[in-house]
């Protein structure tokens, strides 16, 4: 599989995700800046976490408008798998790739810990290695993570299950306490429509191998994996 990985301005968790998908899972990565246009060849997009441009206006309001941006919205139009992970969530948002915005967090504060989230739909590329209703223990690290969209836009991503991850206890149920930021609905990760976009708040690349004490997060990049390998077997047969 070959994946993308964007870098803005102020973005961090770059090479974190390179180190996952290269080194942890195998797969060919290459590093795209954000005035570059995406290489030919790419199966995934990943927009990582950090702070393109220092979120200096909104976050993820400025990057919205990088060169990289049009490819990308190309590129999910036509199918290709793209995960924003946290600034990336916040830049899908902005780029209208998913419903909704972000607003800071309740407490107003920066929030970096571990949290608990549900697997809400376990029946999608991103998630299909999970289990319905399993809990993930994945980290968060952000201010502006307070998800939010109107009641209609609400009721029809959840109609079509479009909400992949909510915040929970560690035994599974969806509490205001569990509720790290003040996220509308506990939502912690949604996909668009089509089911090849992914956003979520927690980073689960650090938390997908075992010397970090958790692997939770690979399950989520592996069903990535596993889900490009289904669709290439199918392409494989309908081309034979």
């Amino acid at each position: 599989m070959n994946i993308g990985v964007v870098v803005f301005p102020g973005s961090n968790c770059d090479h974190d995700c390179e180190y996952i998908f290269k080194d942890v899972l195998g797969q060919s990565v290459q590093m795209i800046w954000h005035k570059d246009t995406l290489p030919a060849g790419l199966d995934a997009v990943v927009l990582p976490g950090g702070f393109s441009y220092g979120d200096y206006l909104r976050t993820g309001a400025i990057a919205r408008f990088s060169p990289v941006m049009g490819a990308v919205k190309t590129f999910a139009q036509k199918g290709g798998l793209v995960i924003g992970i946290c600034n990336g969530f916040q830049i899908l948002l902005e780029a209208g790739l998913l419903p909704g915005v972000m607003l800071r967090n309740t407490s107003l504060n920066f929030i970096c810990k571990d949290v608990y989230v549900k697997v809400e739909n376990a029946a999608t590329r991103f998630t299909h290695r999970c289990e319905s209703g399993q809990v993930l223990k994945i980290p968060i690290a952000h201010a502006d993570g307070n998800y939010y969209t109107d009641p209609v836009t609400l009721g029809g991503i959840k109609a079509n299950a479009q909400v992949l991850f909510r915040y929970c206890t560690a035994e599974g149920k969806v509490t205001p306490e569990a509720n790290p930021n003040g996220s509308l609905d506990n939502i912690a990760g949604i996909m668009n429509a089509d089911g090849n976009v992914l956003g979520m708040m927690p980073h689960p690349e650090r938390s997908a191998e075992t010397v970090l004490g958790n692997e939770d997060g690979r399950l989520i990049f592996l069903s990535m994996l596993s889900a490009f390998g289904k669709s290439e077997m199918q392409a494989r047969l309908v081309g034979a």
